[in-house]
């Protein structure tokens, strides 16, 4: 081995040193925890219950920072263009990591290149529900209503791209019905807009709209699982409402820059998984309507990209679009 050789060699594991040790020494500074939706919302809750133990298990300040701006594209993208070294996360969804590329012309990140999946947080159907005051009682008669009542039936959803926007879009293409899509950012207001009957109808997750269905404010038509919800279960599921292979989960998850280095993934991976396994926090998490998921980040890569492949079809046969 000659003498340039063996120098090349030894700046190598020089460096490889250095790198392990950093990754080591990480984190040594307060983390930002980027939320793509609102104070109150689902992803909040669940962020906030994250961040308040991962301070604890990593010794450092995590910082919560709620963007709900574009539909949860403004949060995710300034992530997938941070510096690649685990200081900046974000509780990110469906709606940025899959169904983007196929709503938005020019959309400012690459979901599967740009950032890196450390853990789903949460997987859980979405819940159809109308205001009260709406004339139907089931999926078959909303859809019937809609037809008779043109121009006139609305509905609201969390976000522009949301899956609250698109499973009723979807619904809309699969049933033969108008009805004017009112965006909002986040949960909250979007059931304030139900609520007061400013629009008439609502695709979310169960955590915000079941105190509601028990006080008979809104009612609920069906769930968009595969099967029936355990806390809502006299609800039938889409399909034994009528609709023909109708499922239509809506989930979440912790990302950070693609690039960071993978021992500092796994670390977050690890502390977030054990938080998720965490009875308290399992039991918060259920009492709010939401199923802990966890498991490796490969898992959490192989959802974000089935999941794409799944609905850019569903999207394109709905001829949504935001620009």
């Amino acid at each position: 081995m000659n003498r340039f050789v063996r120098l090349f060699l030894a700046s190598v594991m020089i460096a490889a040193s250095c790198f392990v040790h950093a990754a080591d020494a990480w984190p040594s500074r307060p983390l930002k925890f980027i939320v793509v939706a609102p104070a109150g919302s689902s992803l909040d809750v669940i962020a906030r219950l994250i961040g308040d133990k991962l301070k604890d298990r990593l010794g450092q300040p995590v910082v919560v920072d709620n963007k709900p701006a574009a539909g949860g594209t403004a949060g995710t993208g300034e992530v997938a263009k941070s510096p690649p070294d685990g200081y900046t996360l974000v509780m990110s969804y469906n709606g940025p990591l899959a169904f983007g590329p196929y709503l938005y012309s020019k959309l400012p990140y690459d979901p599967q290149k740009d950032l890196a999946p450390v853990i789903i947080t949460t997987n859980q159907p979405n819940l159809l529900v109308v205001n009260a005051g709406v004339p139907v009682n089931n999926v078959q008669e909303l859809i019937a209503f809609a037809k008779a009542n043109p121009g006139k039936f609305n509905y609201a959803s969390v976000g522009n791209g949301s899956s609250s926007h698109l499973t009723m879009e979807w619904l809309k293409t699969k049933a033969g019905f108008d009805a004017l899509h009112v965006p909002f950012n986040g949960a909250p207001p979007a059931l304030t807009s139900v609520l007061a009957g400013d629009t008439q109808a609502l695709f979310t997750v169960p955590t915000v709209l079941i105190p509601h269905v028990k006080a008979g404010k809104l009612k609920a038509l069906a769930v968009t699982g595969r099967t029936r919800y355990a806390l809502l279960p006299d609800v039938p599921t889409m399909m034994e409402a009528g609709v023909k292979d109708f499922e239509a989960n809506a989930w979440n998850g912790v990302l950070v820059a693609g690039g960071t280095p993978p021992e500092i993934v796994a670390r977050l991976n690890q502390e977030i998984d054990a938080i998720l396994k965490d009875p308290e926090v399992k039991a918060k998490l259920n009492t709010a309507g939401l199923d802990p998921v966890g498991g490796p980040p490969q898992a959490f890569r192989d959802l974000i990209r089935s999941e794409s492949e799944r609905w850019g079809p569903v999207i394109k046969a709905t001829g949504a679009k935001i620009d």
